[in-house]
């Protein structure tokens, strides 16, 4: 899953780059931006984090417990809602619980069926509402920006329906631990938009606003791709596939009075990143964009570190059986274990953004349109974001807990509590707490970010009391923890001396700070015997970590 996250986020980066140098933090990408985050909150509020905690937990638990239609007597009926069986087994005392029980594949079949007509819908209302969604989200948009940022919505809806049907692939493909593919997929999409912005960006031969929507149209393109790629595998492991509108069975009622909490939850925390969004709208030119370049790096990490241990976790969390009490000592085994991992990793990744943001930064983006000075702003902007990188992974992991146990009113509760704080803080920091200091309005964007990462710290703090209080005491140990600071100082130390040479090109900048930085956490974390840093290091040697 790391590996497929990896690609996908490196050819991201690439695209963000592209994306950088042709339009930089002007008006143009500013629109952009902000007409992403529009269909985007359909995406995130139906797409792979609720999917994932409604559908998996359900479907999983079928797989586990082997009930898969059967080629002979338990295949379900496309329309009929109930399971056959042959007659011999017609009067048998299972009969009645054979045609109750839904099977894994029409589980399946339904969900994306359902998913479908629901997200074919919202689609064209989105479409018709857009002048409304965009004064919504940006009302600080007036004249063309905003009839751009009109244009680009309306284009982009229709793609982000088909991301949230890529999300059921990756549903199903994780239940069955096929993990890679789903995740790679968004190469194909980053693919799409790199070719386009330069077949038809280079020369100069479109204004920004026309090429920006061309960047557009490719980014629906790729997302088909994206979907498209996943299809054949589904096919092959859900052989019973079907269209089949079934609300009857007791598991599909389940996965959808789940989804509504997690909807609401992940509704909650887009109107949280909505409110930022419309919040930057009022500060000077830059600020929108330069929000979206900060958090494409800050969920690099969340992603690689965060989400693919979370998801991994999620189907294997959900098949536990047993005892309540045998239940809690799985659970609880498998977090503390996931969050070894994910502090290992996330650690040294907030010492780099706020060591050495402005290098990362530069290395990326800083091209053409977008200059030092941007690079600079975007720095500060990574670094209010970076303040809560731990707690935003370590949160993803407890939510992922709490979905195994079927509880996914929990996570929405303090959901709420985070975008109430975030919000708040928000509006005074970034709004008001600027003209009290008498400096730049447009470092606000830096005092938004901050205010989630805080936002994010209770949030987390409320997951983990609440979790300890159900299957006993979790958290990272505060020695491994200490250790794991104590190496990323030492990295932090080891990549500075690449600053002393001042390297102007920022390519080679990064290579001379970030690859000491990496070598040097490496060593150190191998040298205090961290089991995380014996497997990495097992893993590139093809040697099993004692």
């Amino acid at each position: 899953m790391a590996a497929g996250i990896f690609l996908s986020r490196i050819t991201g980066l690439i695209r963000d780059r592209v994306f950088a140098h042709y339009f930089g933090n002007a008006d143009a990408a500013d629109a952009f931006k902000a007409a992403q985050k529009i269909p985007n909150f359909l995406q995130n509020l139906l797409g792979e984090g609720v999917l994932s905690a409604s559908f998996i937990p359900v479907y999983a638990r079928l797989l586990a417990t082997g009930e898969r239609a059967s080629a002979t007597g338990g295949q379900a009926s496309a329309t009929g809602g109930r399971a056959s069986c042959p007659p011999s087994e017609a009067g048998s005392p299972g009969d009645q619980t054979a045609r109750e029980s839904a099977t894994a594949d029409r589980v399946a079949s339904a969900i994306g069926s359902l998913l479908a007509v629901s997200v074919s819908f919202i689609v064209a209302l989105g479409v018709l509402l857009t002048p409304y969604f965009v004064d919504l989200v940006a009302p600080g948009f007036t004249g063309d920006k905003r009839e751009l940022t009109i244009r680009l919505v309306r284009i982009l809806f229709p793609g982000v329906g088909l991301l949230v049907m890529s999300a059921w692939c990756l549903g199903i493909l994780n239940s069955h631990r096929r993990f890679f593919l789903s995740y790679v997929s968004p190469v194909l999409s980053n693919a799409a938009m790199i070719a386009a912005m330069i077949a038809w960006g280079w020369g100069g031969r479109h204004d920004q606003n026309t090429l920006v929507q061309i960047t557009a149209w490719s980014l629906v393109a790729g997302n088909l791709l994206q979907f498209a790629v996943q299809l054949p595998t589904v096919w092959r492991l859900v052989p019973q596939l079907r269209p089949v509108l079934d609300t009857s069975s007791s598991h599909i009622r389940t996965i959808i009075r789940n989804f509504g909490p997690v909807v609401l939850a992940r509704g909650v925390v887009q109107v949280s990143a909505y409110i930022d969004n419309i919040i930057a709208s009022f500060l000077p030119m830059g600020a929108v964009a330069s929000l979206g370049y900060a958090q494409t790096l800050y969920l690099l990490p969340v992603s690689l570190f965060g989400m693919s241990v979370s998801a991994a976790e999620l189907p294997a969390m959900s098949g536990a059986s047993g005892s309540s009490e045998e239940i809690a000592a799985h659970l609880h085994k498998r977090l503390d274990a996931g969050l070894r991992q994910i502090a290992f990793f996330i650690i040294p990744s907030a010492a780099a953004f706020l060591a050495f943001g402005d290098v990362v930064v530069g290395a990326i983006y800083q091209t053409g349109q977008f200059t030092r000075h941007d690079t600079r702003y975007v720095w500060t902007v990574l670094a209010g974001f970076t303040l809560g990188l731990p707690a935003m992974t370590f949160g993803r992991l407890y939510a992922s807990t709490f979905y195994a146990l079927r509880d996914t009113r929990t996570p929405l509760n303090f959901a709420l509590v985070h975008v109430a704080i975030a919000t708040v803080l928000g509006y005074l920091f970034a709004l008001r707490l600027p003209g009290l200091l008498g400096i730049d309005p447009r470092w606000g964007a830096a005092a938004l970010t901050a205010s989630a990462a805080f936002a994010g710290w209770i949030e987390f703090v409320l997951l983990r009391r609440s979790l300890n209080a159900r299957i006993g005491h979790t958290g990272l140990s505060a020695p491994y923890a200490a250790q794991l600071c104590l190496a990323a100082l030492a990295a932090v130390l080891a990549g500075s001396a690449g600053r002393l040479l001042h390297i102007q090109p920022p390519l080679l900048a990064a290579l001379v700070t970030l690859v000491p930085f990496g070598l040097a956490y490496l060593i150190m974390t191998t040298l205090l015997r961290i089991p995380e840093a014996q497997a990495v290091l097992g893993r590139f040697m093809r040697k099993t970590p004692r």
